[in-house]
């Protein structure tokens, strides 16, 4: 699933509607299936699937977007599995900003970018833009200013 979403990811915001449209049907079926994968056996960590059973795990909650039970679901399962030190406080972070954005809140860490202006981008609101590099190093991630410096010009 995590291969089909790599490939397909790039005609998620693409000019062609067919494109789109095939990348959210491709989103919803790997929702579907981890929320299924989740009923049965909880959050895959690595431990229990391997690294990158876990990691597309996460690639798949993080592009759940339209899915946000599901979202809301990997988060907690989750944030459980990062208390016990069976999963990645990074991972969680992404997690726990997309599914906020998707809600329509602020995000914590910074990770989910609005747009571009004067070449620079721009994160979705924060709810503490001036502590925002702080909790980013609490969970392992680098300040904005260098997370964005290898996004590529707009």
């Amino acid at each position: 699933m995590a291969e089909a979403d790599h490939r397909a990811a790039v005609h998620a915001n693409g000019e062609d509607f067919a494109d789109q449209l095939a990348w959210r049907r491709l989103t919803a079926r790997h929702g579907d299936r981890l929320a299924a994968i989740m009923d049965e056996h909880g959050w895959p960590t690595a431990d229990r699937v391997g690294a990158d059973a876990a990691r597309a795990a996460w690639l798949i909650a993080q592009h759940a977007d339209r899915q946000l039970d599901v979202q809301r679901r990997a988060l907690r399962l989750m944030g459980r599995a990062v208390a016990e030190g069976s999963a990645a406080p990074r991972e969680l972070a992404f997690l726990h900003d997309r599914t906020r954005v998707n809600e329509g809140r602020e995000q914590r860490y910074g990770t989910q970018i609005a747009g571009v202006r004067d070449g620079r981008p721009i994160p979705w609101p924060c709810e503490d833009p001036a502590r925002t590099d702080e909790f980013r190093a609490e969970v392992g991630i680098e300040p904005f200013d260098v997370y964005v410096a290898r996004f590529p010009p707009a």
